[in-house]
């Protein structure tokens, strides 16, 4: 493989996972903290808040991994390779 294909699908590897983190990880901190807030309002709803929290950061979670996947495929399963 050519050296400046490799080195930039490093840096594009590391690029992917760094967004595909970012988003999910700002949405996750304000779901829980509006979780978090809303559970302190009306604890008598704490079940149904934390139920659709979960399904909420499961989904947020879901991205990150698509961008881990994007990264792994740069490293291993080069497509750029000649």
């Amino acid at each position: 493989m050519d050296p400046l294909v490799a080195a930039a699908s490093v840096i594009a590897a590391s690029i992917s996972i760094g967004l595909a983190s970012v988003g999910p990880g700002i949405g996750q901190g304000n779901a829980a903290s509006s979780a978090v807030e809303g559970i302190a309002r009306q604890p008598e709803a704490e079940g149904k808040i934390r139920g659709t929290l979960l399904l909420s950061l499961a989904f947020m979670e879901a991205l990150t991994i698509y961008g881990l996947v994007v990264a792994l495929v740069l490293l291993f399963a080069n497509p750029f390779a000649a």
